[in-house]
């Protein structure tokens, strides 16, 4: 814990860690070392220890129940409002993980089960949860897409994508990013439906009502943050 604790005001060095923490020389990059390998610690390009990804992983696992708890009773109002299923997609790697969900209960519709994994190359959620990736993660991503730079540009600009057949024929969605502390895109939140009803337009008839569910979504998270 004296290392991770060393490492939270930024990059340090085996010698700074000895002398933040204290402890002897060998302990000390033992320690690192085993922290690293647990992807708990990593290195930056200049060798010295920083915090890993495996920190952001699990505090991502702790905000899950809260994300979930805040966004269901949003979901069923957004579902109702347009008369479409409603989703809530996070990023897990290669994929994006259907994690809530509530669909509409009749008729011609888009049923995405809560644990499905659909592409990250397809779809409006999928152009939310990229957008706003760093800029070396999205030309990687880039590869294969059926959107391009030029159209995640076009999300950054108004909070919002649309896709239209892009990741199932016959099917058109609209998403917004929902943001945690810190302003981070952490899911992205979604309608979707036949395009008899959605139109080729979608964004058209649906992107003030997704726009303001991913934002009571949001700013139900940062309240509970807050307190």
């Amino acid at each position: 814990m004296s290392v991770l604790d060393a490492l939270e005001s930024g990059p340090a060095s085996l010698a700074q860690l000895v002398q933040i923490t204290g402890l002897a020389r060998p302990t000390a990059h033992r320690l690192a070392v085993a922290l690293e390998r647990h992807r708990m610690v990593t290195r930056d390009s200049q060798g010295r220890f920083v915090l890993g990804p495996r920190l952001g992983e699990l505090s991502i696992a702790t905000g899950e129940d809260r994300l979930l708890a805040v966004a269901s009773p949003v979901l069923v109002q957004l579902r109702d409002l347009t008369g479409e299923s409603a989703q809530l997609y996070r990023r897990q790697g290669d994929v994006r993980v259907c994690v809530a969900a509530s669909e509409r209960t009749s008729g011609l519709r888009d049923t995405v089960p809560v644990g499905s994994e659909l592409p990250m190359n397809a779809g409006s959620a999928a152009q939310v949860l990229l957008a706003w990736e760093d800029p070396d993660r999205i030309r990687r991503s880039l590869v294969g897409a059926r959107f391009t730079a030029a159209s995640l540009a076009q999300v950054r600009r108004r909070r919002w994508a649309q896709s239209v057949a892009e990741r199932e024929q016959g099917v058109a969605s609209v998403s917004a990013p929902v943001s945690g502390p810190g302003g981070r895109v952490i899911a992205a939140v979604s309608v979707s439906g036949p395009i008899e009803r959605l139109t080729r337009s979608p964004g058209r008839m649906h992107s003030q009502a997704i726009l303001s569910a991913a934002e009571k979504i949001s700013e139900s998270l940062h309240s509970v943050e807050g307190h």
